[in-house]
């Protein structure tokens, strides 16, 4: 047995494929599929089985895959502890693509105050990929929205920031009620394949509101360029520094208890860097408990 055969396991049954696992890996599906073969020649059982066109565990390959888990973990942390000390200088950290230029600098600020010869290696991606990262070890911690399944007891997951739904329209409409713009007014939607979509989706329906959709797209920041621009109005998490961009764009808040985006940190909870990614969460929790200026209300902002 060696790392790669429980790696290629493991690999596989998170995607489901053995094709897609061996683009992950960068192998071909037949190197991947003689590493599970011989895996399971070890160990005396079937560990994996085609389903349709699907590749599912088998009982026994359920049984072990928590385990190859921690031991795939364990074995990095080992190269990790060999590698001069970088245990304690390195923290490799996900970052969705919208907190990049807003979470994550003013804690990067903070936190190099205190300890200016940590080493950051930072990976952006969707939450989703990079919650995975961290469950599998190639991520210590990431900067996600909440995770809307079931965390593996191998991370934590703690809330930085709280994101309620708002509703952002060209400035010459600020005064206007909300859901009497959502109905008459071209409609830009966030992207439903991600949870601030989902939450948009959610309100429409529970309301009653079929709006004039005009396009899709997965970026907070270029919707909020449309709406500058006067194509359409939007459903967005109200993401503090899109309102100081200097764009003519206003926001009005919900009626009704509007649904809320939370921003926070997932991390392994073992293995060598676990202080480094509390560190990082306490200094991000320290930055945004911090009193801030409150944003102008649709009323009160300037023209």
């Amino acid at each position: 047995m060696d790392t790669l055969q429980l790696q290629s396991f493991v690999m596989v049954v998170e995607m489901g494929s053995l094709s897609d696992a061996a683009r992950k890996l960068g192998v071909t599906p037949a190197a991947v599929g003689a590493r599970i073969k011989a895996l399971e020649q070890e160990l005396g059982v079937p560990l994996v089985k085609r389903t349709g066109r699907f590749v599912k565990p088998t009982l026994a390959g359920t049984n072990i895959l928590e385990r190859s888990r921690s031991a795939l973990r364990d074995l990095r942390d080992l190269r990790t502890a060999a590698n001069s000390g970088a245990s304690t200088s390195e923290l490799r950290l996900g970052v969705f693509p919208t907190a990049m230029t807003s979470l994550l600098p003013p804690v990067l600020k903070r936190l190099y105050t205190k300890q200016p010869d940590l080493k950051i290696l930072v990976t952006s991606g969707t939450s989703i990929e990079l919650c995975r990262k961290v469950d599998d070890g190639t991520l210590d911690a990431a900067i996600v929205v909440e995770p809307q399944f079931l965390l593996p007891k191998s991370c934590d997951w703690r809330v930085l920031v709280e994101e309620p739904l708002v509703l952002a329209v060209p400035r010459e409409l600020a005064s206007g009620d909300a859901h009497e713009i959502l109905r008459t007014q071209p409609f830009i939607r966030y992207d439903r394949t991600l949870l601030g979509g989902q939450l948009a989706e959610r309100y429409l329906q529970e309301h009653s509101i079929d709006p004039h959709e005009r396009l899709e797209l997965d970026s907070v920041l270029a919707i909020a360029a449309l709406v500058d621009q006067r194509l359409g109005v939007a459903l967005l998490p109200d993401w503090a520094p899109l309102w100081g961009m200097g764009m003519d764009i206003a926001r009005i808040d919900l009626p009704h208890r509007p649904p809320t985006r939370r921003v926070g940190l997932i991390w392994a909870v073992h293995g060598s860097r676990v202080p480094l990614a509390q560190a990082f969460f306490a200094e991000a929790k320290a930055v945004f408990s911090e009193p801030s200026e409150r944003r102008p209300s649709k009323s009160n902002r300037p023209h």
